[in-house]
């Protein structure tokens, strides 16, 4: 009678949104010896297993601030990285989650970006700012598909020279992101269409006599900035508070990582570029 009462009782604060002891704000599988992160060997720029990624740099930050190592779980960021990484509780933290996804719990937001149009400087398309330009029409686009941008090139009747990358893939095979820009510079596309954090960085790095232009001004949906957090298991309030707590008290040090590496940075609402170089 009293184990048919408790397990009532757990029920109806689940239901209520009450604390349960043992079912919630618990932190019991995060590691105490280690900054354990879940990522993707050869998601390069974000994430690599050589360490050359932003998340990479941010992981070795965040450890450092814990006074733990960093310790990753590699698996591809594909159907399933997150029931064989953190659901497994192989790991405590994915580096980058965007906001509001069902599967994580999500830390705040620590950066805020943007998909970008990638083009020659010097060409016609330097000029362009909304994918609504007319000076896009009759011109071959990398996209990849199945992405916002391309609901948005659809409208706009883009499509038809449109070249299209796969989105979900093992990235160890097969990299969208490099292809699309040495496709950009062959001359096969005319411009590519890459989610900024992306984008900016293998500019910066690899390809970089091209430039980078935030899509900040499209008006309809779906939106093309995404506000960036990291995620943890459901159960672990804990566990999140204390990230909220090295996020907001150490922003400035995650700005510079983000701008150094290249990061197209926005406002919280997509609208206005940020320039931390000011």
């Amino acid at each position: 009678m009293v184990k048919a009462l408790l397990a009532a009782a757990a029920v109806a604060a689940l239901l209520c949104g009450a604390p349960v002891p043992g079912l919630a704000q618990t932190s019991d599988l995060v590691s105490k010896t280690a900054f354990r992160v879940c990522a993707d060997p050869a998601n390069y720029p974000m994430s690599d297993d050589q360490g050359r990624g932003f998340e990479n740099r941010l992981a070795e930050m965040f450890a450092e601030k814990l006074g733990l190592p960093v310790e990753y779980t590699w698996y591809p960021m594909a159907t399933g990285f997150v029931r064989n990484t953190l659901r497994a509780n192989r790991c405590d933290v994915i580096i980058g989650f965007a906001q509001g996804h069902e599967l994580v719990l999500n830390t705040n937001h620590y950066f805020t970006s943007t998909y970008v149009l990638i083009v020659d400087p010097d060409g016609p398309l330097a000029n362009v700012e909304a994918l609504s330009d007319p000076a896009l029409q009759g011109r071959a686009l990398g996209v990849v598909a199945g992405t916002p941008p391309a609901s948005h090139m659809a409208r706009y009747g883009l499509m038809g020279k449109a070249l299209a990358y796969d989105l979900m893939v093992d990235r160890r095979y097969e990299a969208p992101g490099p292809d699309m820009l040495a496709a950009l510079r062959a001359g096969e596309i005319d411009g590519a269409i890459l989610w900024g954090p992306i984008g900016g960085p293998l500019v910066k790095t690899d390809f970089p006599e091209f430039k980078v232009i935030p899509l900040v001004h499209e008006e309809l949906p779906p939106r093309l900035f995404y506000r960036i957090t990291m995620g943890v298991r459901l159960n672990e309030k804990v566990w999140q508070r204390q990230l909220n707590s090295l996020i907001r008290r150490h922003q400035d040090e995650i700005n510079a990582i983000l701008h150094e590496a290249g990061v197209p940075l926005v406002d919280d609402y997509g609208k206005v570029v940020r320039d931390l170089a000011q």
